[in-house]
């Protein structure tokens, strides 16, 4: 005769016991995310507030009497143009930087290397702006003759050539220069963090060094790759003095990349102009940064969507 086991109750939920640490954290964590929300809707009820005046102005009272759009559409135009040479120059770079440094530099390079590839973040943008137009500037003029000459079908290179080297591609060469350490460190970051079983097992399966990389590491990294571009894709589209000092102002809605009639950028247009500038020419310029807030707006929150959604591909796998 088997004896009947009694059904065990389920135990009693505990309570859960927070510290006054714990508390303490989490309302600071929660009161700073608010702030930064605060603030952010500050600085966007204030643009807009005062950028009201600009549109609803009538075309001729703004600067060149085309309306609004006629003024910011170049600069939105230079804007976009130098963020987007920058990133396609800076990513793959950074991108090769980054591996370079985690899974084939000697272990008493890489660190050094990556030492002096942080400390280009640190230099001012002022800096990068005179070297751009002193040093950079006149390099390129034989390369943009060049590009004139080969590929002039093509808008982008139709020339004429400039002769002082102060154009557009310039500038987006000096941006990605200013963006690689953004883009290289979180690369690094997110590369030297890859599954070492996934590593391991490449290589024991008698994949070389690159096809590791290729299989094991990169498909790991994509999502930190593709954040750190559109962090250091933030960044140019915000420079101001490296772009100031290389252009010095510039005026058409041109796509030509190596002439000197050259679109400003919002931010430097807005640097440039601002001292001088009165009434509703502020307003105006109010109006042009209330763009680039949007802009980059925009492309943070298509950043955050891109990385949410491949995150929740490789966890869905």
């Amino acid at each position: 005769m088997t004896a009947t086991k009694a059904p065990t109750e389920p135990p009693a939920q505990q309570r859960t016991v927070r510290r006054p640490g714990d508390r303490i954290f989490s309302g600071a964590a929660k009161g700073s995310g608010i702030f930064i929300l605060l603030v952010l809707a500050g600085v966007a009820a204030f643009l807009i507030s005062e950028a009201l005046p600009a549109l609803t102005a009538p075309s001729d009272e703004i600067p060149g009497g085309e309306g609004l759009a006629g003024y910011v559409g170049p600069l939105i135009l230079g804007t976009l143009l130098g963020a987007v040479i920058a990133l396609i120059v800076a990513t793959p770079l950074a991108v090769a930087i980054a591996l370079y440094i985690t899974y084939y530099a000697p272990r008493r390079i890489a660190a050094p290397m990556g030492y002096v590839i942080d400390l280009l973040a640190a230099i001012p943008s002022v800096v990068y702006g005179f070297w751009g137009l002193a040093v950079l500037a006149p390099e390129l003029v034989p390369f943009h003759t060049w590009l004139a000459d080969t590929l002039g079908f093509i808008p982008f290179f139709a020339g004429p050539a400039s002769t002082s080297g102060r154009t557009m591609l310039t500038v987006g060469i000096v941006l990605a220069v200013m963006i690689l350490p953004i883009i290289s460190a979180i690369s690094r970051e997110v590369f030297s963090q890859a599954p070492a079983l996934h590593r391991e097992a490449a290589l024991a399966l008698g994949a070389t060094r690159w096809e590791m990389i290729k299989m094991a590491v990169l498909p790991y990294g994509k999502s930190g790759i593709i954040a750190g571009a559109m962090l250091g894709l933030g960044r140019a589209l915000g420079e101001t003095m490296a772009v100031a000092i290389i252009l010095s102002g510039g005026a058409g809605a041109t796509v030509n990349l190596i002439s000197n009639s050259n679109p400003s950028t919002i931010a430097s247009n807005i640097a440039l102009s601002f001292p001088e500038a009165t009434g509703i020419d502020v307003n105006t310029l109010i109006a042009s940064g209330l763009a680039l807030f949007l802009i980059t707006l925009a492309v943070n929150m298509l950043a955050r969507w891109v990385v949410n959604r491949r995150a929740d591909f490789s966890g869905a796998n």
